[in-house]
């Protein structure tokens, strides 16, 4: 793969690099308007998708950061953009153009004040995993394999300058409308922000891993301060298949709910016991061992649960709340579902709204055991989501409805619905 010796950091130059991408969809709706002369509606507008998908992530790959990590986050949901769009964005969860070697080398000159040459044993250029933020390089210290993580030149600096410049795709992703959604893109923004701050990660990583010890089936990698700083993070290397891959080649049921049991129970002890979560499950995060074990390889994204969102987003799972007009009101209010200044047309739209939507999404939550490889079930939460990105009411009342602690829970759960799912994981005990 070719590597990349620049990264587009200041304002004005990524910025730029949009703009020619937004030339070449021009292109490629001219195109499209000429193809339906002579082919298909619906085979024009496939090739229509493969190329804008091509030419964005083609555009978002060279600038990486957090332009790219939208595309990451739009692959996970595979309701929101047509299909060409997703297979392509989700090449963003660890198969990007690598930096080059001048680059690693400068990033550890500047954290270290030396060659990555000079601090380990061996250190292989060539980097063995790209993804948004960072890339991953082998290398080995005291007779030990490590994963040195290394963080893209300007990242953290260009945050706030692609939150705005994906702003649109971002309040479509997250079904954004009104004055009011400052709260959200804050929420989005700190997140990203923690990403870059390999020293918090690397903390994070520490205290789960070991707080997670104990759950049948999940490994962790080592993490070594000592050989960290804040844009470079050094690990054990962990050999295994990541869980994509693993997903799509295994034919073995016990074994994929063996690896879906870890993972629920990986995240329903977070949420639970720890009220704080790894909240960017994509499969990237995630490696599958020879002896059939899940490991966790990447914290970099940690959702902590407040007390005020957790109790009434959870007591959302039971029947007497959600069969109770005055509980399930009660509710809603505590979670910024619905407003005190609502009008009584407003509260009964909502309430009926969300009351299906949540009904829906905590199905899996009302069993004893549950089986996610079971599409009814995903085609039903995905007739939900579009049902509720095109509700025409919406646009109507204006107005963004949720605490800002949905973005990243939801996520949280849609994710890790869709890890189970892929995985063909039919027997999975719920109860926690």
């Amino acid at each position: 793969m070719k590597t990349l010796d620049h990264i587009p950091v200041s304002k004005v130059s990524r910025a730029s690099k949009l703009v020619l991408t937004g030339a070449k969809i021009g292109v490629n709706y001219l195109n499209y308007y000429k193809d339906k002369i002579v082919e298909s509606e619906q085979e024009a507008r496939k090739k229509l998708h493969e190329n804008n998908a091509s030419d964005i992530y083609d555009s978002l790959s060279k600038l990486k950061g957090s332009a790219l990590k939208v595309a990451q986050m739009l692959s996970m949901d595979k309701s929101l953009l047509p299909q060409q769009y997703v297979e392509k964005f989700s090449l963003s969860q660890f198969s990007v153009p690598p930096l080059s070697g001048p680059l690693v080398n400068k990033t550890f000159q500047r954290y270290f004040g030396k060659l990555p040459a000079e601090m380990f044993d061996e250190f292989e250029e060539q980097s063995v995993n790209a993804a948004s933020i960072g890339q991953v390089h082998r290398a080995k210290k005291d007779g030990k394999l490590l994963a040195i993580k290394i963080q893209y030149p300007g990242v953290a600096e260009s945050i706030q300058s692609d939150l705005k410049m994906v702003k649109p795709v971002a309040i479509r992703m997250f079904n954004l409308q009104g004055k009011d959604s400052d709260k959200y893109f804050n929420e989005v923004e700190e997140k990203l922000l923690e990403e870059t701050d390999y020293i918090l990660e690397v903390k994070r990583s520490i205290e789960i891993a070991k707080a997670c010890a104990h759950i049948k089936g999940l490994r962790f990698p080592k993490y070594y301060p000592e050989w960290s700083s804040q844009r470079i993070i050094t690990m054990d290397y962990m050999e295994g298949e990541h869980l994509s891959e693993f997903s799509k080649r295994n034919k073995d049921s016990k074994l994929a709910n063996k690896i879906g049991q870890a993972l629920w129970d990986f995240y329903m002890f977070q949420i639970h016991q720890l009220r704080k979560v790894h909240a960017d499950p994509h499969p990237g995060n995630f490696m599958v061992s020879k002896e059939g074990d899940l490991i966790a390889i990447d914290f970099g994204c940690v959702k902590e649960i407040p007390d005020e969102f957790y109790f009434p987003y959870f007591e959302l799972r039971k029947e007497e709340v959600l069969n109770s007009p005055q509980l399930f009101k009660e509710k809603m209010l505590q979670l910024e579902l619905i407003k005190e200044t609502d009008t009584k047309k407003e509260i009964q739209f909502f309430s009926s709204l969300f009351n299906e939507m949540i009904s829906t999404f905590m199905t899996p939550l009302k069993y004893d055991t549950f089986d996610f490889s079971d599409i009814s079930y995903f085609n039903k939460v995905y007739d939900l989501a579009e049902k509720f990105n095109t509700e025409p009411r919406l646009k109507k009342f204006n107005s963004n409805r949720g605490s800002k602690h949905f973005i990243y829970i939801n996520r949280t759960f849609f994710g890790l619905y869709s890890l189970l799912h892929d995985l063909k994981a039919n027997n999975i005990k719920i109860n926690f």
